[in-house]
């Protein structure tokens, strides 16, 4: 089939998205991969537009109408990948969530050690935008390192610092209290680079040994219990995003919301565009079947748990 260009409608990886089912950089991914098809054509690039008229497959299963756009804030534990599968075998955020959300995908990401607020969303393009540092919202977490800081070289991260020719934003850090051989701070960014908060500590002789994230941008943790899910009602939801971020990701409120068939639903896949079979493991490599042993953290904040593996 001739692919269309500069045509009325929609880039099909945004109208992907926005099903919920992948952030527009995966659907083109999934596109390229020869996943996606149009009007019973496989595609091979997402430089084509499609209307309500088009028919949509992924893996060969219709794309499903779109649902109103729905935000839910997950108290992430430690121990757990922000991905659909891992190829290390490891336990995912999406493999411990309860089984009667619909399909969602993460506001970027929190690595395996750090805990806290992750947001959740079923509309791939407030995803996107959430993500953008443009998008200026605050990250706030709570951290506890090894070692001894003093006030005033944290006032100094408030021009931004450069680390091994990265260069980080202005960050908002507050020493709280010391603890032993550790301390408590109070850490704000805006960007949110890879591991952004360790390496910045780190330059600063401080070793990271807890990461919680508090709150994200009008979101906070409050007292979601760990492992937790709490959806956002939809007028906190638009109210908290503002015009500008609703108008620029296309949210839909007036959509219905749609029930989730299991027996409809598409493959869960990773981000890089492997596939994951509903309800199915993956194999633990030789050598990782050992758990790691449950630990008590009398530091304060939020207590980590470890949530029991999915049947």
């Amino acid at each position: 089939m001739a692919e269309k260009t500069n045509m009325p409608g929609e880039r099909i990886a945004k109208v992907i998205a926005r099903a919920g089912l992948a952030s527009r950089r995966e659907a083109e991914a999934w596109i390229a991969a020869g996943r996606v098809a149009v009007n019973g054509a496989v595609i091979s690039s997402p430089a084509l537009n499609v209307s309500a008229a088009d028919r949509i497959a992924v893996d060969g299963a219709p794309l499903r109408a779109r649902e109103r756009t729905r935000l839910f804030l997950y108290h992430k534990p430690r121990g757990l990948v922000t991905t659909h599968s891992d190829p290390e075998g490891r336990d995912t955020i999406f493999r411990a969530l309860p089984r009667n959300l619909p399909r969602l995908i993460s506001v970027g990401r929190l690595d395996i050690n750090t805990e806290g607020l992750l947001l959740l969303t079923n509309d791939g393009g407030l995803a996107r935008v959430l993500e953008l540092p443009a998008t200026g919202w605050l990250r706030r977490y709570r951290v506890r390192a090894l070692g001894r800081v003093r006030q005033e070289a944290l006032d100094r991260l408030r021009g931004g610092i450069t680390i091994d020719g990265i260069r980080y934003g202005p960050i908002e850090a507050t020493l709280d209290r010391e603890q032993g051989a550790n301390v408590w701070l109070t850490f704000g960014i805006r960007e949110g680079k890879n591991r952004e908060v360790r390496k910045v500590l780190e330059s600063l002789g401080l070793k990271v040994n807890r990461l919680i994230r508090v709150s994200f941008g009008p979101f906070d943790l409050g007292d979601l219990d760990d492992g937790a899910v709490r959806e956002i009602e939809t007028s906190e939801l638009r109210a908290k995003l503002g015009d500008q971020i609703v108008a620029a990701s296309g949210a839909d409120f007036d959509a219905p919301v749609l029930e989730e068939k299991p027996e409809q639903s598409l493959p869960r896949h990773s981000r890089d565009g492997r596939r994951s079979e509903p309800g199915k493991r993956e194999q633990t490599r030789p050598g990782n079947e050992k758990k790691s042993p449950r630990r008590r953290d009398r530091s304060g904040g939020p207590r980590p748990k470890y949530p029991r593996p999915r049947a």
